[in-house]
């Protein structure tokens, strides 16, 4: 039985959040023989009203024993368990330090950019420069940027005259060490042409 997923008013990504800021504490409360008393109940609400976020030592191997300990702080100190890992119990109460923590945790919205619409960089976007519709949008009703199909049969442009036309560009390189003319499979050991 899972204890993590008995209460669910923090989203995974909150307890991942508050997971890793549990990471370097140490347990401030010791569950020792004589179980879960009056006296560790007040020392566990102490430290969850000062703190937040402790972390509970529970001695014992028993792992079924461990979790009724750690449902009955659940429902004695109106806290949440972020996770169970061998003897230690790590809780969490909300309090001010993690509140902001937590909001920092909310997702984003997502960009409002279309796929058809232009990318614009952060420094460009510093410089004032503002994405529009591409050439090959239009607007709808709302504003937003629709594409146009390229062309009715929704194949690509044909090429325009001076495309087939154009030679492609000769790469013009000098060259620094002679070359030999001629296939690989000629020059076999032994086999070489004299020029």
């Amino acid at each position: 039985m899972n204890i993590e997923s008995k209460n669910q008013k923090l989203s995974s990504k909150e307890k991942s959040l508050l997971r890793s800021s549990a990471h370097s504490l140490k347990p401030v409360v010791m569950i020792g023989d004589n179980g879960l008393t009056e006296s560790v109940l007040q020392e566990i609400d102490h430290n969850l009203n000062a703190h937040g976020l402790i972390k509970i030592k529970v001695a014992g191997d028993d792992r079924s024993y461990r979790i009724e300990l750690a449902d009955q702080i659940i429902k004695n100190l109106n806290c949440e368990i972020i996770s169970h890992v061998g003897k230690i119990l790590t809780i969490y109460r909300e309090n001010d330090i993690y509140r902001s923590l937590i909001k920092q945790s909310k997702p984003r919205q997502a960009s409002e950019r279309l796929p058809n619409e232009a990318y614009i960089t952060k420094k460009q976007a510093a410089a004032g420069k503002r994405a529009g519709p591409t050439s090959s949008t239009t607007l709808n009703k709302g504003g937003k940027a629709k594409a146009k199909p390229i062309s009715k049969a929704g194949k690509p442009a044909p090429r325009t005259a001076d495309s087939k036309t154009s030679k492609p560009k000769e790469s013009v390189r000098k060259p620094s060490i002679p070359r030999r003319k001629g296939s690989s499979l000629t020059l076999r050991a032994g086999r070489r042409n004299k020029d």
